[in-house]
């Protein structure tokens, strides 16, 4: 039944001439780390990627290739989300630096920016005309904004949260707002108040997900403890319970017209189900899991999946093809185990995720290494650093290095985008910065520099 599912709507696509699965990318390429998310545009000829690189990508996907369109620089941690308003001229985008961003599309300006604190941002819903965002915060709270012209206008804050907030979801008629917690409960507010309207699900373990259903009437959430359930909203009970993953539920998506419902999890598996029979239509594992974001194109032919790799991978749902390779590579630069070298794993473990070690690796969500020492803080070309590092003075030497990694960036370049990593072992330390005092330096040999960084 399954295979004639999908062959059907590879004639239905045929007929119409929609995109087949041979008319779409196989990958995503272009961040400098692990990617958080993925969505499509309503025409589905544009995507939108976040990553733990800080950014955004805009990429056009219209003649079957995946080009980079524009690369959106403007967050100062990990970007989480992003999602298209209805006009596809603009973008909203939130991430671990607690900031909400608009984007302009056409240049890849930052039309306007909301600072709300330091919790971070996790994903965020736009209602079906575009005028509101609801964003889900780690500071208990969902925060809700009006988009007027081209600024985001703070609307209020959705509180009674006992733990962090996951996922948000609107209602069709956009007067309702719905939020999944870590504390295991969605609730559903008042837009225009902010008033707390119902507990409608207590689940217990911590709501990861939601994705609201066609017609408004049903929610479906993923958890923490790995349940894909369906809710009936007016009464609150578990309508339909899909299969459940053997590790948190981490992502959801539906394709455009609402008939397919897919699940990705830490467990690296999709599930893909008709969301009408709830029938299991196709499933695929990644065995370098976990699925972190999800897109399913509206041919049914497709879906997208981002985790902890530096591209987007694209599974061919319909036709399955008779052997898939899985996109994914293992041990990644930052899973390094198996060196004799100490120095190479710490940079493996605390660095590799933001820095490349080679000019022609380029940036990550930090600079290239290479040639680090000797340089003056702040002052490679074409990388966008901090104003706490464009206004530092001082030099990276064995000292600073060793000294970043003892005190830690908040103590030695205060007010920087730099996570906090500390080596408090003196061995630890130098055995770090002899590797890269090796590894970086210019005429390094190129072969052993992109061993060690996994590649």
């Amino acid at each position: 039944m399954r295979h004639l599912v999908g062959c059907a709507a590879l004639i239905v696509a045929a007929l119409t001439g929609a995109a087949t699965a041979s008319d779409w990318p196989e990958r995503l390429s272009g961040h400098g780390g692990p990617v958080k998310s993925v969505v499509l545009s309503v025409d589905e000829r544009r995507a939108l990627t976040t990553s733990f690189d800080y950014s955004v990508i805009l990429w056009d996907l219209s003649d079957g290739e995946a080009r980079l369109a524009k690369r959106l620089i403007g967050h100062d941690a990990a970007a989480n989300d992003a999602r298209f308003l209805p006009d596809g001229d603009k973008a909203v985008s939130v991430g671990d630096d607690g900031a909400v961003l608009l984007w302009n599309l056409a240049d890849g300006s930052v039309l306007s920016r909301v600072d709300t604190g330091d919790d971070k941002m996790l994903s965020l819903a736009v209602s079906a005309s575009g005028r509101h965002v609801a964003v889900a915060s780690w500071d208990r709270s969902a925060h809700l904004f009006e988009v007027r012209d081209e600024a985001l206008v703070p609307a209020g804050r959705l509180t009674g949260h006992r733990n962090n907030v996951n996922a948000v979801a609107f209602s069709p008629d956009e007067e309702t707002v719905f939020t999944g917690s870590s504390d295991g409960v969605i609730r559903s507010f008042s837009r225009r108040d902010g008033a707390l309207l119902r507990e409608v699900h207590v689940h217990g373990w911590g709501i990861n997900v939601l994705r609201l259903l066609e017609g408004g009437e049903e929610i479906a959430f993923g958890a923490t403890d790995g349940t894909v359930a369906v809710v009936d909203i007016a009464s609150g009970e578990v309508a339909k319970q899909l299969t459940s993953h053997d590790r948190p539920v981490l992502a959801l998506a539906q394709d455009r017209d609402g008939g397919l419902l897919a699940s990705g999890g830490g467990d690296g598996q999709i599930r893909v189900y008709d969301a009408r029979a709830w029938e299991l239509l196709e499933r695929y594992e990644n065995p370098y899991g976990p699925v972190w974001g999800l897109a399913l194109a509206s041919d049914r032919a497709v879906a997208f999946y981002a985790g902890l790799d530096d591209h987007v991978n694209s599974w061919q749902i319909a036709p399955r093809k008779p052997f898939e390779p899985v996109g994914s590579s293992f041990p990644r630069r930052f899973q390094v185990a198996d060196t004799e070298d100490p120095g190479a794993l710490q940079f493996a473990r605390k660095c590799s995720v933001c820095h490349t070690l080679t000019p022609d690796d380029g940036n990550r969500a930090g600079p290239t290494l290479y040639g680090v020492f000797g340089r003056k803080v702040g002052s490679l070309p074409g990388y966008p650093y901090s104003q706490a590092l464009l206004d530092a003075d001082f030099t990276w030497t064995e000292k600073t290095i060793s000294d970043l990694f003892d005190h830690g960036p908040d103590v030695v370049t205060p007010g920087t985008k730099m996570p906090i990593q500390r080596l408090k072992s003196v061995e630890e330390r130098d055995a770090l910065v002899r590797f890269l005092k090796q590894a970086t330096a210019p005429g390094a040999a190129p072969a052993q520099i992109k061993k060690e960084d996994g590649k």
